[in-house]
C-alpha cells in the first residue's frame, strides 16, 4: 500500500516543466488573441478550438489506450483508473496497473471506462464520436468499471468508490476526472453536460457547470501522466492522435478564468489570462451601508489578502492570508466613516466601497 502511495505521490509532482510559463506550441500559436478573453467567450473559443482540431475520429478500440495509458514507470502496463493498489492485498479489483496486453471483458483484465458514462449523455454517446473519443476514456478494471457502471460522480474522500448513490473517482483521480468532464462539455456541448454526469450544486454564470468538479480541478494538480496523454492526442504524426488537446489538462486556471470558484494552479504564469477573476466568483460583501461598526465578507475563492483604505489613500487595515469560517469573514470595530476595501487573490484585486454609519 505504501508503495503505491509513493507512486502517487511521484504522479502529482511530476508535473511537467517544458509548457510551464507558455501554452503549448505549435497548437495555441493562433490563439492568442483569446486569452484575454473570460466566462462563456473563453468557453466558446476553446470549444471552437478542440472541435476544429479535432481532425481524426478514432474507432471505438483498444489500441490507443494501450499507447495512450501506458504507466509512466512501466511501459509493459497501463495505468487503471480508480485504481490504487500494487496487486499484493489480493484483490485484482483496485489495481493501480495491469499488463497492457491484459484487455478483454473478463474478470481479471481492463476494459474502457468511458467516464463520461455513454447512458448518461444526451443522447447516448454511442460507439463513435464522443463514444469513441479517447480523452475521457481510460483503462479499467473489468469489475471496477462494472462496480461504477453509470453513477454520476459525487463528492468524497479516500479511494474510489460508491457514496450516496453516486460514484466517488478516488483522491488520486478526481482532478482527472473533472478536467474530462470539462472538456466533453466544450467538445460536444448539451450531449454532455457536466449536470449530466454528476451532482451537486452549479455554478451562477454556467448553471450546467458543476461546483464539484472545479473543486477537484483545484485540489488535484495535472500529473505527467495526464500530460503524456494530451501531448500524444494532440500530435497527428502519432498513429492513434485526434489532433485536439484538452485545454484543462494544459492549464487547469483556465477552468477558473472560465467560470470562478477555487483557483485552480495556473502553468502559464507569464501569460495574462483574463480579467479580474473576481468577475466571476461569488463575493457579497455586507451589511453595506453598515450600523453596527461591522462588515462581513462572503466568498467562493480564497483570499489571500483584504486591505481597509480611506478616502485619502491611508491603509488602517491589512489583513494577511485572513481565515474564513465557512467561507466568511468579519471585519469588525470599524469607526464611522467611508472606506475602500481592497480583496486580493492570486495577484489580482478588486476594490469595493463600503459605509459604516
Amino acid at each position: 500500500m505504501k508503495k503505491i502511495y509513493s507512486i502517487f505521490a511521484l504522479l502529482s509532482i511530476s508535473l511537467i516543466a517544458a509548457q510551464a510559463g507558455a501554452p503549448a506550441t505549435p497548437y495555441y500559436d493562433n490563439f492568442s488573441s483569446n486569452w484575454t478573453l473570460t466566462g462563456t467567450a473563453l468557453k466558446n473559443a476553446l470549444a471552437s478550438k478542440i472541435s476544429i482540431t479535432h481532425t481524426n475520429e478514432l474507432s471505438y478500440d483498444w489500441e490507443a489506450l494501450k499507447v495512450t495509458d501506458l504507466d509512466p514507470f512501466n511501459s509493459n502496463n497501463v495505468l487503471l483508473i480508480y485504481g490504487w493498489e500494487n496487486g499484493t492485498d489480493g484483490d485484482v479489483t483496485n489495481d493501480l496497473f495491469r499488463s497492457k496486453n491484459s484487455n478483454s471483458g473478463s474478470n481479471g483484465d481492463w476494459n474502457r471506462e468511458h467516464t463520461y458514462a455513454r447512458s448518461l449523455g444526451d443522447p447516448d454517446l454511442g460507439s463513435t464520436g464522443p463514444g469513441a473519443d479517447v480523452h475521457h476514456l481510460r483503462a479499467s478494471d473489468v469489475q471496477r468499471n462494472n462496480s461504477r457502471g453509470n453513477l454520476k460522480f459525487a463528492t468524497g474522500t479516500g479511494n474510489s468508490g460508491s457514496v450516496s448513490g453516486g460514484w466517488y473517482p478516488g483522491d488520486q483521480w478526481k482532478g482527472d476526472v473533472a478536467r474530462m468532464m470539462m472538456y466533453m462539455y466544450l467538445r460536444y456541448g448539451n450531449q454532455c453536460l457536466p449536470t449530466g454526469v454528476g451532482t451537486g450544486p452549479t455554478v451562477t454564470n454556467d448553471t450546467n457547470m458543476l461546483n464539484l468538479f472545479l473543486q477537484w480541478n483545484a485540489d488535484d494538480p495535472v500529473t505527467q501522466y495526464e500530460d503524456n496523454r494530451n501531448t500524444y492526442l494532440g500530435n497527428t504524426a502519432n498513429t492513434y492522435a485526434q489532433g485536439n488537446r484538452n485545454p484543462f489538462i494544459d492549464n487547469p486556471y483556465l477552468a477558473s478564468v472560465i467560470w470562478g470558484g477555487p483557483i485552480a494552479q495556473n502553468r502559464w504564469p507569464n501569460i495574462f489570462l483574463g480579467t479580474e477573476i473576481f468577475e466571476y466568483a461569488n463575493i457579497f460583501i455586507y451589511p453595506n451601508p453598515s450600523s453596527n461598526h461591522k462588515i462581513n465578507i462572503d466568498s467562493s475563492i480564497k483570499l489571500d489578502d483584504i486591505q481597509l483604505v480611506n478616502l485619502n489613500g491611508q491603509l488602517l487595515l491589512d489583513v494577511k492570508n485572513p481565515v474564513f469560517n465557512n467561507n466568511s469573514y468579519t471585519l469588525e470595530n470599524l469607526p464611522q466613516g467611508f472606506y475602500f476595501l481592497k480583496l486580493s487573490s492570486n495577484n489580482k484585486s478588486i476594490t469595493k466601497k463600503i459605509s459604516v454609519n
